[in-house]
């Protein structure tokens, strides 16, 4: 990677380290002359990754960036096209992620959880209201900043649709994270997608680790049209809450809540 440094120090950024990879890309933490603070700039090199991904995903994230503005979304400052096939996407910085911080606590305190948990919930709202959806929502894509607020990154699979009934055939996410029908290959709307990935996430937070299903293994269940969600005895959670996980991990889509409706359910109305 020296000559990607040399290359973004001539750009003005002068790389520190790498701080996140994922399968088409890597994140390096760097300060900025230009914006007079440290920025971490995502490295995508087109040459080293699938056509799919440069045809139909890199475009539709650079859109979806392009557009969105929400305190609870990561902001991106500045996009950056080398001729050599090099991109570059330029964000603001985040002190971790939230991952990272439960592992740190072992879990969440409801009033903690609440607070993030509630400002993720804000941030969907915005997407659906505005016809984008993430469909890779898990603990890793949620950053945390330094006064401990959330912001929801990487759109590596967020899709745009206008008219807001499509169905998606493309079944893309992260293990563990993924809804039924997603991991079925069944077409599937995919803001249900995202509610069920914000159950997983709730779930990791308040009990410290991913949920276990009375029926197992979700992929080995096409039949079966429903799944219960497992709590550890020894946890204590409020029961608002672990209702509200109940009713968003519901196997069937048309029983999940859509955003608004999740967003009026008591617990996330406590103060």
């Amino acid at each position: 990677m020296a000559a990607v440094d040399d290359l973004l120090r001539e750009l003005g950024y002068n790389t520190l380290r790498t701080i996140g990879e994922g399968a088409y890309s890597k994140v390096k933490m760097a300060t900025s002359s230009k914006y007079n603070c440290k920025v971490a700039i995502k490295i995508i090199d087109k040459r080293k990754v699938p056509t799919v991904y440069t045809t139909k995903f890199l475009p539709c994230e650079l859109d979806i960036l392009r557009k969105i503005r929400h305190p609870n979304i990561i902001m991106a400052f500045e996009f950056i096209e080398i001729s050599n096939g090099l991109h570059f996407i330029v964000m603001e910085l985040c002190l971790t992620d939230l991952l990272q911080l439960v592992q740190k606590a072992d879990r969440l305190s409801d009033v903690n959880a609440r607070r993030l948990f509630k400002q993720m919930t804000k941030a969907i709202k915005y997407l659906h209201e505005h016809h984008v959806a993430h469909r890779d929502l898990k603990c890793e894509n949620i950053l945390i900043t330094s006064d401990h607020n959330a912001k929801i990154t990487d759109f590596s699979f967020g899709i745009m649709f206008p008219n807001g009934s499509e169905l998606c055939t493309t079944y893309c996410g992260s293990p563990g994270y993924a809804s039924p029908e997603v991991q079925q290959h069944i077409p599937y709307d995919p803001r249900k997608c995202d509610i069920w990935s914000l159950g997983i996430i709730l779930y990791v937070m308040v009990i410290g680790k991913m949920p276990m299903f009375d029926n197992g293994d979700l992929r080995a269940l096409p039949r079966i049209l429903q799944v219960t969600v497992m709590f550890p005895e020894a946890t204590e959670v409020e029961a608002n809450c672990k209702s509200l996980i109940k009713d968003i991990l519901q196997y069937n889509p048309n029983d999940r809540p859509d955003i608004l409706t999740l967003m009026k359910k008591d617990w996330l109305l406590a103060a």
